[in-house]
């Protein structure tokens, strides 16, 4: 469906900008300036926007292939145990017949961040080649990107409290292995190239504005 937003301009188009500690508003001729209220830097766009997140997101990329090759966690009980990758994890939990927890950390693991990535360079996409594209559904998807990055330091947190507590000696000792830190750092890049995306920069894609009670015939195909 086309989004039905007729006349409407965007505070830039208007002249304005905000300032995004205190939410003052203030005239475009300001910008670069600092806010009289609170003194932050006022932009009308997150300065560096799309470098920052591409830089962040490529450097995910790389990462994403160690952190699912190298061992993640080795488990020792009684002195034999060898390390694991988490597909060799989830593996070992299906064989297990823990099906539902080996969905989850399946899940947790290797889709979300695989369809964070996606998202990701399908938004980064989106504003650098200038797509115009069904706007609202991009910023959808965005919300739940964020949403979802709460979540993703899951399996980090797991293995950190099983490395506190499971130090039993020769009986069983639970420690972290490269591909924990690897993902780690691919939890938090993909994260903050997240934090790093202007969404106001999809909206400067929009088409111009149409007269009210008029839609785009493309945007509803």
């Amino acid at each position: 469906m086309a989004d039905h937003l007729p006349q409407y301009h965007s505070a830039r188009e208007r002249g304005y900008l905000l300032c995004t500690d205190c939410e003052k508003l203030h005239s475009i001729s300001q910008e670069g300036a600092h806010c009289d209220r609170c003194g932050a830097r006022l932009h009308s766009r997150i300065p560096n926007s799309l470098s920052l997140s591409w830089a962040s997101l490529l450097a995910a990329v790389l990462l994403f292939l160690p952190a699912n090759l190298l061992p993640i966690m080795t488990f020792k009980s009684f002195g034999q145990g060898e390390p694991n990758t988490i597909l060799g994890g989830i593996l070992h939990l299906l064989e297990q017949d823990m099906l539902l927890i080996g969905l989850v950390v399946l899940i947790a693991s290797i889709v979300v961040p695989v369809l964070k990535i996606i998202a990701m360079t399908i938004l980064l996409c989106t504003v650098q080649f200038r797509l115009q594209t069904n706007l609202r559904q991009k910023t959808i998807m965005f919300r739940i990107v964020e949403w979802i990055g709460r979540w993703s330091m899951l399996d980090i947190f797991v293995i950190g409290i099983l490395v506190a507590l499971v130090q039993l000696g020769n009986i069983a000792h639970i420690e972290g292995n490269d591909g924990a830190t690897a993902f780690a750092v691919v939890v938090l890049l993909t994260m903050f190239s997240a934090l790093s995306f202007d969404t106001r920069l999809i909206w400067d894609n929009r088409k111009p504005d149409l007269p009210s009670g008029v839609s785009d015939k493309k945007d509803e195909q």
